[in-house]
């Protein structure tokens, strides 16, 4: 069972971590039109970025935290906040992939402060896992 966590706490410190990067990203290449000083335009790099690296480490946090709390067999109510948490930032994730596509069409409307509100919101759930995690009683 600790690498069960072990694995969780590490793929989802990167998805968090990705699911931050994103939307600046995107601010960054709105901002930007589609130049960067990389040889290829931001969003390539942004749809590699979502595919390669932030929905991998994602669903293999969703895999691995489902793993837990069913070896675990952990029914707690503070598990049912954290699912709830959790889906709002699976939401932040997928709407993340929704901008990239406007981004990569040129739709730039709106991308800047869309942008902004998934950060601000995603950094919020993270907070609030965190917090809830943190202030549940160490199991055996």
């Amino acid at each position: 069972m600790p690498w069960i966590k072990i694995l969780h706490i590490a793929t989802l410190v990167c998805w968090c971590a990705a699911l931050l990067y994103l939307p600046a990203m995107l601010l960054a290449g709105a901002r930007s039109r589609g130049t960067s000083s990389f040889d290829l335009p931001v969003p390539i790099i942004l749809r590699f970025v979502f595919t390669h690296i932030a929905t991998p480490f994602a669903l293999l946090a969703i895999v691995s935290g489902t793993v837990l709390f069913i070896v675990g067999q952990i029914a707690a109510s503070w598990l049912v906040l954290k699912l709830a948490a959790v889906s709002g930032m699976v939401l932040c994730h997928v709407l993340c992939g929704g901008l990239i596509v406007r981004l990569e069409q040129e739709r730039l409307r709106g991308l800047v402060v869309a942008s902004a509100l998934i950060a601000i919101v995603s950094a919020a759930l993270m907070l609030v896992v965190l917090v809830l995690v943190l202030s549940t009683p160490f199991e055996a």
